[in-house]
């Protein structure tokens, strides 16, 4: 028992050690918008709303890092890296309330929600940004990002050895750009940063300011969706804006391995990715669909119909959360379309949220499988495959069960949200929209999600954004992880 003990301890100082790198990162984001004080002096008297908790947190990460994480290289299992990636986001979330409180005046629950909302990329909000300073418009938008490039990605660029790829399967990245896991990060990241760079570029050159292009180009690329208008995208009412913005969310839910072969040429093992082919058929199918069915009557102009079917479509797949027109007065069948996509989410490996498409594909897939194995002699061999990149993937019994799995914990845990949001008053089509862009980190809302709202409405929300980022079996993987090994350790 000892020995085990002394085990125990000596994995668990691996694990507060790399929780205190990635903490000290999420200072760092905290801290980053008081570089906006060069251009906006005037709000020099909020930087201590920011100061204050950024250096405690950086310095309490520096310190565990330093003192606990291990000289040389050592694994990380899956299970340790759930407990990491549930740590860290829960001191990120919770020391990420405090600029919210302090300087926009928020209350815990609403900080706790908006804090939520943005590290999670999914955009709802609680604030009211017509009066909000410029420092908080940029803090969202950059804990959006953060959480969107994945807490663990930026901490794998900083660490070296094995101990990374226990860290990316827990942050649900098992797929790498290259076989060193480091050097795959780095890429990562190179390829998230040139999107921003770019796309704050084009936002600007389509008509936005330069803050408002930096503020969004943040959202767009990590699929959060916080705006620093109230309307939107739509306060622009910009086809050019619209386009640049539906480029970037595309490439905000595009797999970053997908992202890398199209940046490499290899447009070829990009067009035999099931995933994307789903992807953009998705697209097609539901942008006509709304245009017909929904959009066309209520807007006499081809054109203006036209750009909201596309652009709504593409928000919603890909969990971005923008907008450019109301829901109130859309049918039945508009709402159902964007509460499907909002279910089904992005590529995975992407920065979107949902069930993700690679699953509802490899469930297809299996099901198209399990009808023609019925229809075929029983001595006949079939066997399901996908292709991933260049590889060809054959889908195995576990992979399949395991998906099933989730896809009905999904499902369950949306219905229950669903019906607690019911219970305060809304309708179900209120309920069921509300909830779906919460667990999927969409950000779309009817009106439901509001600074008034009620506290266990909002406590419901911040379950389901905070179970649909990180994914239901990283959850409890490290939940009962931790509880598990807390009793021998201080025995």
């Amino acid at each position: 028992m000892s020995r085990y003990k002394s085990f125990l301890r000596q994995r668990y100082r691996a694990i507060f050690g790399y929780t205190g790198l990635v903490c000290l990162i999420s200072g760092l984001g905290i801290l980053s918008p008081l570089i906006a004080l060069i251009f906006y002096p005037e709000e020099l008297s909020l930087g201590w709303g920011f100061l204050v908790p950024g250096i405690i947190l950086c310095a309490i990460g520096f310190i565990l890092w330093r003192s606990l994480a291990p000289k040389k290289a050592t694994s990380l299992t899956l299970q340790e890296g759930a407990v990491i990636v549930v740590l860290s986001w829960l001191v990120a979330i919770i020391v990420g309330t405090v600029p919210l409180m302090t300087v926009q005046n928020l209350n815990f629950t609403q900080a706790m929600f908006e804090s939520t909302s943005g590290w999670t990329t999914t955009g709802l909000s609680v604030v009211d940004v017509t009066k909000a300073s410029r420092l908080i418009l940029l803090y969202r938008s950059i804990i959006e990002l953060f959480g969107g490039a994945g807490l663990a990605i930026i901490t794998l660029s900083a660490i070296a050895g094995p101990s990374g790829s226990g860290l990316a399967s827990a942050e649900g990245r098992t797929e790498q750009l290259v076989p060193n896991v480091r050097r795959s990060a780095k890429l990562v990241l190179g390829i998230y940063l040139g999107y921003i760079v770019a796309g704050t570029i084009a936002l600007n050159l389509a008509g936005m300011s330069w803050f408002d292009a930096v503020n969004h180009s943040f959202a767009a690329i990590s699929t959060g969706g916080f705006s620093t208008r109230p309307e939107s995208i739509g306060y622009w009412d910009n086809t050019a804006v619209e386009v640049v913005t539906n480029v970037l969310m595309i490439l905000g839910a595009l797999n970053f391995v997908t992202s890398y072969m199209l940046l490499t040429g290899k447009f070829k093992s990009v067009m035999r990715n099931g995933q994307i082919r789903l992807q953009f058929f998705l697209y097609v199918l539901c942008s006509i669909v709304l245009l017909f069915g929904v959009v066309l009557p209520l807007y006499p102009n081809l054109g203006k119909s036209f750009r909201v079917s596309i652009f709504e479509t593409i928000t919603a797949l890909s969990t971005t959360g923008f907008s450019t027109v109301g829901y109130t007065d859309w049918n039945g069948l508009g709402w159902l379309i964007l509460i499907l996509l909002m279910l089904i989410g992005g590529g995975s490996g992407s920065t979107a949220g949902g069930i993700k498409q690679m699953r509802v594909y490899i469930l297809y897939r299996a099901l198209i499988w399990e009808v023609r194995r019925m229809l075929m002699p029983a001595a006949a061999v079939n066997e399901a495959h996908i292709w991933q990149g260049d590889q060809r993937q054959f889908l195995q019994n576990d992979q399949i069960k395991q998906i099933s799995i989730f896809v009905f914990l999904y499902l369950m845990v949306f219905g229950i949200g669903s019906g607690i949001i019911a219970a305060y008053g809304y309708s179900l089509q209120e309920s069921l929209f509300e909830y779906a862009s919460a667990m999927g980190t969409v950000g779309l809302s009817v009106g439901v999600t509001a600074a008034d709202a009620a506290p266990g409405l909002l406590w419901a929300e911040i379950l389901g954004m905070f179970l649909g980022r990180l994914e239901f079996f990283t959850v409890f993987v490290g939940v009962v992880r931790l509880l598990r090994d807390t009793r021998p350790i201080l025995a």
